[in-house]
């Protein structure tokens, strides 16, 4: 049965029935509604728990299992309970047989009706698995995207009574989307991790894939790939993973599920060791995670290790794993816990993570460990090794071999060590040769690459700039040096959107950082001399101090290799000017922000620094005061200088930018470029590489040997286009817009845009738009544009022009309504078009924030002298109108405020403030009044009810009660009343309580 081009939703709906009974689902056709949904579930869970329960156990099961929190409902459905019965005894039961999940009774049903309390929403497709619901499937027809049937769920989950928190329906797991040729999954999850276009907090969206990552989207080979009876458990009940301490739902990709499932069968058959390639960012910490949780079930396996080779990665190892699963794995303090944990029979020991130094000294020449663990020689032992391109290249791998001769060893790497890139030899026989991942680690277990990662949209491109006048290494070093560092000054803000984000510089060596971090502060300083409003980047350093005698810091520089030789090459480390120059630098991280740091604590300066680079976020849109946002501001760093340290296992979203000056190559180069590369949203469109020292070739040859695919087609995946081809682009984009007006008989003007007729049309140009201003906005973050570039982006759209479009874009996706079809159509596929799908990146992409505090500061200086940051209320007005994160409704009250001011006059920026906050409260309270009159209300009763709403955040139903009584309705026509008066003051409700939220208000909204 084919489905017609704009076939109706329906047909293919009972397309994709017709398949999962095929897949031998059981179609149900006589479960629409809620109590039929109900009654086959207690069918289902009195045979699978051998049991009658009455009217009042089965309501009562009910009322106990259903709830608005989705994760709590997912360890129900995945742990056994119990519930008291009418005699008070216990009931021990499950929902569903957990042990095999296979076993379980799976059906299909279709327009389910919620019919709660305030939905009457249907439901398209929903899988049951012994009667629980656990998938949606909603389907749109060939043409719409199935982004809009995103939005459809996400705006059902935020619908007050939808069933997700008062029925069956609470315990659907995730969410399948398709119009047949596109389809997508998604996990459910509580509300503040199931965002649909928030700031940064999007979906995660999965497309499903076969072994050798290749895509698949057709919703009926989805089906037979995806929908199996046993491969749906088992994704259900295997490979999502619940986050404790989040209280989160996190579904494992395609390639992580192949990598766990590689491992489990190798040691099933007990056959070889392996490795996984995956790239740096691709999850391999919930991979192994999932991979050590499942083998700590099986009983022929005495202990899993996962070790990492850095005692930092230890740490942060541990942490996620115990984010995965609270309490899963404990700190191994030195070698005897280590040792200790090994020997334990204790079930919390058998997953243990540790470092390769830790290991290794356990097995080292002394007898005192390596008796004690003399035990363990006969058992089976597995070893998983996280970055193993490092931790498996010396001594410590042969020892681990030789000793536990029953061992299996699984490494995890997103740069192996081919001949090429192997700085190290092994023996065979009377030859030697280079040691390889493949050779230490027998066979290739699963591929996922940069390549795919960065096709996929899991990691970012790279953009990089080489700034060749300034690359050669020369006799007048110090001059190069400042040379760096006024062009890193010059460009820092354009590289990361108005330091939106942060940055690393690599450099040489340790005494190149401490150069650079001097440098910086002598040139700041100038600049700040010369311009009062020149604003300081915050600069930070890191490098190891000198060993001497401790362990910890002998164990972290045995993988900074560049440190460990400035150290060497001068041992009389008690009077090294490096460990002078690196208190001062700590001491002036103490005092810029607080905290007892000195290099006696190096370890937690150095996590603080990790710390501060993870956390920085994207500016509020509102600040009380300006001393609130220079306060959030103060906490931020801008720049960090390294040598080694953070340019390999060290992830961070807010970090966009690595400036170089180091010559890196093959697995160094990859794993720093990738420290750039992880996705936020579309404020950070690729990481951006701006390099200083002649690595160019090496770059070309690390890309090409780390790729995973043969010819140019790495380079093209990996490397954004250069600025002119971009431009290219941005003046296609813009004649697009230019041909929309022309073939609407309309100039190509801002103020025509509202002539353009019929949802259509109107359609036509956002899409157009959107694309203009999405290239626009990454040009911004190109920092190689020459003046001629500059110009001709400039002439393609003027600056004026740009934002007037801007504000027409706004003004018609606001204005934009459905269109509704004919009465009877004659064509059943004629079906009007979607309303328009708004797109964040119009929030994300902005070199300047442009939110409440930035509209203040520019009301400030409306009058002021400085022409070059003045603008007049016009232009104010229409950056309030072109920005979604000012509401259309309250444009009239900046309006009336920014009209009503003096002429002529600069006020304060507080005064400002204050007075807008009054300005505004007088208006909000004057449409209070509009409304009362409006529907006849007593205006005292009405504000003395708003006002303890205000204080209380509670809204009192019995109030809105004693409000319309005078008017003596009933009760249909007192209901109706009353959702008319709370549909005029819900909207200034809001305003009058800003962020917060009104307890009991939700039944009035949506």
């Amino acid at each position: 049965m084919s489905v017609p081009p704009k076939a109706l939703e329906a047909d293919l709906e009972l397309e994709f029935i017709a398949k999962l009974q095929g897949l031998k689902y059981i179609y149900r056709d006589d479960i629409n509604d809620r109590l039929a949904l109900e009654q086959n579930f207690r069918q289902h869970f009195e045979t699978l728990n051998h049991v009658n329960l009455s009217d009042a156990e089965f309501n009562k099961l009910l009322i106990a299992i259903t709830s608005a929190d989705i994760f709590e409902n997912s360890k129900l459905l995945r742990t056994p309970n119990s519930f008291a019965r009418d005699d008070g005894t216990p009931l021990q039961y499950t929902l569903i047989n957990i042990k095999d999940w296979c076993k379980n009774n799976f059906e299909v049903i279709h327009q389910l009706r919620a019919n709660t309390t305030y939905s009457h929403q249907r439901y398209d497709v929903i899988l049951l698995i012994n009667g629980i619901p656990v998938v949606q499937v909603e389907l749109k027809r060939n043409g719409v995207q199935p982004r809009e049937a995103m939005r459809q769920i996400y705006d059902y989950k935020n619908t007050a009574g939808a069933g997700y928190d008062n029925s069956l329906l609470c315990f659907i797991q995730l969410f399948i989307v398709s119009n047949k040729k596109q389809t997508y999954y998604f996990a459910n999850n509580n509300k503040r991790h199931f965002n649909f276009a928030a700031k940064e907090k999007f979906l995660a969206i999965y497309q499903h894939a076969d072994k050798l990552n290749k895509k698949i989207d057709n919703l009926f080979d989805f089906a037979d790939q995806f929908l199996p009876k046993c491969s749906l458990a088992e994704m259900i009940g295997r490979y999502i993973v619940l986050i404790e301490t989040e209280k989160k739902l996190v579904l494992m990709r395609p390639y992580q599920i192949y990598a766990v499932k590689y491992i489990i069968e190798s040691i099933k058959q007990q056959t070889n060791n392996g490795y996984i390639w995956h790239t740096t960012g691709s999850g391999k910490t919930l991979t192994s995670f999932k991979a050590a949780t499942l083998l700590k079930d099986n009983p022929n396996i005495k202990k899993c290790l996962f070790v990492v080779d850095r005692k930092d990665l230890d740490k942060q190892t541990r942490d996620e794993f115990n984010k995965f699963q609270e309490n899963s794995v404990e700190e191994n303090i030195n070698t005897d816990a280590l040792v200790r944990r090994l020997l334990s029979d204790d079930y919390a020991d058998k997953v243990i993570v540790t470092t390769i130094q830790k290991l290794g000294r356990a097995l080292g020449k002394g007898r005192e460990y390596r008796d004690k663990l003399k035990p363990l020689r006969s058992q089976r032992l597995v070893f998983i090794f996280d970055e193993c391109h490092r931790s498996q290249f010396g001594k410590n791998h042969d020892a681990i071999k030789e000793y536990f001769p029953k061992s299996q060893m699984f490494g995890f790497t997103g740069t192996p060590i081919f001949a090429e890139n192997s700085n190290q030899e092994q023996s065979k026989g009377t030859e030697s040769a280079a040691k390889t991942t493949k050779g230490l680690f027998q066979c290739e277990l699963h591929r996922y690459t940069i390549t795919h990662a960065i096709e996929d949209g899991n990691v970012l491109p790279f953009h990089v700039t080489y700034f060749d006048e300034i690359t050669k290494k020369s006799s007048h070093e110090a001059k190069r040096k400042t040379a760096i560092v006024q062009s890193i000054l010059d460009s820092h803000d354009n590289s990361t959107a108005s330091r939106q984000f942060n940055a690393l510089f690599a450099t040489a060596t340790i005494n190149d950082a401490i150069a650079y971090y001097d440098l910086f502060k002598t040139e700041q300083a100038i600049r700040q001399q010369a311009n009062p409003e020149f604003r300081p980047l915050k600069i930070a350093c890191v490098f190891s101090p000198p060993a001497m005698d401790n362990l910890d810091i002998k164990q972290i520089q045995e993988d900074l290799e560049q440190e460990k030789q400035d150290y060497d090459s001068d041992p009389d480390s008690n009077h090294d000017p490096k460990k002078a120059a690196l208190e001062a630098i700590i001491a002036d991280y103490a005092a810029r922000y607080g905290g007892n740091f000195d290099l006696a604590n190096f370890d937690l300066y150095y996590q603080d620094i990790q710390t501060r680079i993870k956390n920085q976020q994207i500016a509020k849109t509102d600040f009380s005061t300006p001393a609130e946002r220079e306060k959030w501001e103060s906490q931020k760093i801008d720049i960090t200088l390294v040598v080694d340290m953070l340019l390999t296992g060290f992830d961070a979203k807010y970090l966009n930018t690595l400036y170089v000056d180091k010559n890196l190559r093959y697995h160094g180069l990859i794993q720093a470029f990738s420290r750039t590369n992880r996705v936020l949203n579309g404020s950070k469109p690729f990481g951006n590489i701006v390099v200083f020292s002649d690595i160019q070739a090496a770059q070309e040859r690390a890309i090409e040997l780390f790729s995973g695919v043969e010819g140019q087609q790495a380079q093209e995946t990996w490397i954004v286009e250069p600025a002119q081809a971009k431009i290219e682009k941005l003046a296609a984009a813009v004649e697009n817009v230019k041909q929309l007006m022309r073939k609407n008989d309309l100039d190509f003007s801002p103020s025509q845009v509202t002539n353009l007729r019929g949802n259509r049309a109107k359609l036509e140009f956002m899409e157009h738009f959107k694309q203009v201003k999405r290239l626009e906005r990454q040009l911004e973050q190109y920092i190689d544009l020459s003046p001629a570039q500059k110009d001709q982006i400039a002439t393609i759209l003027p600056a004026e022009e740009l934002l007037g479009f801007k504000a027409a874009y706004m003004t018609t996706f606001h204005g934009m309504k459905p269109e509704k079809p004919a009465e009877k159509p004659t064509d059943p596929t004629d079906l009007p078009d979607p309303p328009p799908e708004f797109d964040p990146e119009f929030v994300l992409f902005s070199t300047v924030v442009i939110d409440y505090d930035y509209i203040i500061d520019l009301i400030a200086k409306m009058n002021g002298e400085n022409v070059r940051t003045r603008k007049t209320k016009e232009q104010i007005l229409e950056l309030i109108k072109s920005d979604p994160k000012f509401l259309p409704e309250d444009y009239p009250i900046w309006e009336e405020f920014i009209g009503g001011l003096a002429p002529g006059v600069e006020v304060e920026k507080a005064d400002i403030h204050r007075q807008f906050g009054e300005f505004k409260e007088k208006f909000v309270w004057r449409e209070f009044a509009l409304i009362a009159k409006q529907h006849d209300l007593d205006y005292g009763q009405l504000k003395i009810w708003i006002t303890e709403m205000q204080k209380s955040l509670y809204f009192d139903q019995t109030r809105l009660d004693d409000l319309v009584a005078p008017f003596g309705l009933g009760w249909k026509a007192r209901a109706a009343k009353q959702r008319a008066i709370m549909r005029d003051l819900i909207p200034y409700l809001r305003r009058l309580v800003e962020d917060q939220v009104i307890n009991g208000i939700a039944v009035y909204e949506g």
